[in-house]
């Protein structure tokens, strides 16, 4: 018997506490209800996988690995836009973070219009990711669709953008051009910049 191996993480701050620019309720919602969805959804396909397995059954190997995929990433996204948000978020980032923006965005005013038009023009359901892709050592910005499709393998997310609708829908109905300008004022920087420092060794 396979028991749990993911689990789900709690918020470091009040569910209210993003507001105005995202509502309490949504982060309600959105974290006990949708992210714990995906935890149950990672461990059912786990405990499935591995029981197909002792039977020697692997005539469902293609659906339950698509469901692993979807779930474990749904998690691990999920997971880091948490801790990517903060009350005392915004503004822009620093340090060695903000020049390495600088150096591969030319600035980061492109930067977020690049973020923003990734996030705002998935087709569907996804997200906008800055990840360090460690083969170049270098910051790229990916569209992902659902939450494991089109994005380099390898990568390591710095800041997700949640673009799926119910990360915004009940607060912004169809307006998600304001959800991702609102989404800003509350980044944290400093998350980010932990992401990356010890996502930059993988280069090596």
């Amino acid at each position: 018997m396979v028991t749990d191996i993911y689990s789900l993480p709690d918020l470091t701050y009040d569910p209210g506490a993003l507001e105005p620019h995202i509502s309490g309720r949504i982060m309600e919602l959105h974290h006990d209800k949708h992210h714990a969805a995906y935890v149950k959804g990672a461990n059912t396909a786990l405990a499935e996988l591995h029981e197909r397995r002792e039977k020697g059954d692997f005539t469902a190997i293609s659906m339950l690995e698509k469901n692993l995929a979807f779930n474990v990433s749904g998690h691990v996204l999920h997971s880091v836009f948490w801790t990517n948000l903060s009350p005392d978020g915004g503004g822009e980032p620093t340090g060695e973070l903000g020049e390495l923006v600088d150096e591969t965005f030319g600035g980061f005013p492109v930067f977020r219009q690049q973020m923003t038009e990734a996030a705002s023009t998935i087709q569907g359901s996804g997200w906008a990711l800055a990840s360090w892709e460690p083969v170049a050592g270098r910051l790229v910005v990916q569209q992902v669709f659902d939450h494991q499709g089109n994005h380099g393998q390898g990568t390591v997310p710095l800041l997700a953008i949640d673009a799926w609708e119910h990360a915004y829908y009940l607060q912004y109905e169809n307006r998600k051009a304001d959800y991702f300008d609102a989404i800003w004022n509350v980044v944290n920087w400093a998350d980010v910049s932990k992401r990356l420092d010890r996502a930059r060794p993988l280069a090596t």
